[in-house]
Parts: C-alpha cells; structure tokens; sequence
C-alpha cells in the first residue's frame, strides 16, 4: 500500500490506497505518533509513502527523517515546480505558491482537460485560476467561514454565543439572534466571495470554465455554482499522486 500525507499546519491529513488506487483507510492526526497508532500497525503493508507539506523547511524535514525512520524507506516529497502535468505555475517566483494550491490546480486541470477555476474553502479560502493552455494565471486568498468567526469572536466583546446556526446561501434572511447573524452573515460573506470568483473566472477564462470545489465548506455553496460544478474532497492527494508517481505493487 502506498501512505499519502497532507501535512497543514496543524494536522497531517493522511490515506492509504492499495494497488487498485483504492482507499483503504484514511483520517486526520495532530502527529506521526498518532498516525501510527491509528495506523494499526497496517504499516506492515506500506510499501511507498509520499506526502506534501506547507509548513517550514525544518519542520517537513522532520517528519521525513521521523518517517524514514518508522517506515524503513523515505518518502517522496512534493517541491514546488515551473511546470507540472502540462499546468504552467503563474507566480512571479514558483516557489511561494503554496503546495497544498499548486497541487490542487493541477489536479483539477487535470480533471477538466480544459480551462477552469479551482476554489478550495477551508480554513481560508483560495481560488485558482488555468486557461485552456495549462497557464496558472494567479488567484486569490482570503479568510474562511471559520477564520471570518474566529475574527469577529476574539475581537468584539458582546458577540458571545455557543449554538451554531445553519446556512441558507441561496435565500438568506436575517439573523433573529446573535448565533444566526454571526453564522449566517459569515456565510454570506463567504457566498459573496465565490460568485466575485465566478464572475472573474467567466471574464478571463470564457463564459463555460469548469468549476472544481474542494474543502469543508465545499457542499456548502453548491448551490450557488452552475450546473456541472464538481466536488472533489481529495483534491490535493490527486496532486500529490501527479507530483510524485510511484508503482501500486505490493
């Protein structure tokens, strides 16, 4: 089996997939010594590990030599690159695109054959830009719908509340109480900020670009995307297969 890790900044995202490309198992750790025990000792059966990583330069050196060590092999890296499965990286300097987007954009180019726009709505929210030649013409970031509560929660005084309040993106009414219009006006703030994407998209890339989704608040907006959006949770991890390629033996 091959293990794949998404090392963010504060828990490694990881999975197994078997010869077939099947997922065998999959979750989240704050560390190696918990994936190893929610490993099970299924490592036994690992024979290949890659792995992307933002964090520092020391930091993912450490989980490699810690890997390296557990696993008997070291793990192959994903590094930034010009180009990469026909995807040209647009950054003035390659290298400060973030690996966890320049992965995600390649895979979803991949994924589409044609121009598209990646938005991935996480913890903050980006979105990404690839004509139909393979050109990465920029992107966006800004604050998620959690970093947009976390905000107004650490920086205001009265805005207390402990019951969250669901959203309705497409036909929205104002909050009755402090849970629904912290929860619902963050939620349009973020509705906001995917349909100006849509609006960017169809202005540089042509009036039909594929739009691709991944992230936690991703089902979440569907219903504001034309028809034919697609969510991809494991966008990333389809990169990271693209960056670094191994053979699915056992």
């Amino acid at each position: 089996m091959i293990l794949e890790l998404d090392c963010g900044n504060t828990l490694i995202k990881w999975r197994l997939m078997d010869r077939g490309g099947r997922i065998r198992d999959g979750d989240m750790a704050p560390d190696l010594v918990e994936l190893q025990q929610l490993l099970g000792g299924q490592e036994r059966e690992i024979h290949g590990c890659r792995l992307v990583s933002v964090r520092s330069a020391d930091e993912t050196q450490l989980i490699v030599d810690q890997l390296t060590s557990w696993l008997k092999r070291r793990p192959l890296v994903a590094l930034p690159a010009r180009t990469l499965n026909g995807v040209r990286n647009g950054y003035t300097d390659y290298q400060r695109l973030g690996m966890d987007r320049w992965l995600a954009l390649v895979a979803g180019y991949a994924l589409a054959g044609r121009a598209c726009i990646v938005i991935d709505l996480g913890t903050a929210v980006t979105s990404d830009l690839v004509d139909d030649e393979g050109r990465h013409l920029g992107g966006f970031i800004a604050p998620g719908s959690k970093l947009l509560r976390s905000a107004l929660l650490q920086h205001t005084r009265l805005i207390r509340y402990e019951d969250k309040a669901a959203w309705d993106l497409v036909d929205p009414s104002p909050g009755m109480n402090t849970a629904e219009a912290v929860e619902c006006g963050c939620g349009l703030m973020l509705s906001g900020f995917v349909q100006e994407q849509l609006r960017v998209a169809r202005r540089l890339l042509g009036d039909d670009p594929a739009v691709i989704l991944t992230g936690g608040d991703a089902q979440a907006v569907v219903p504001l995307m034309p028809e034919g959006v697609r969510v991809v949770p494991d966008l990333v991890f389809r990169g990271l297969a693209l960056a670094c390629p191994m053979e699915r033996d056992e």
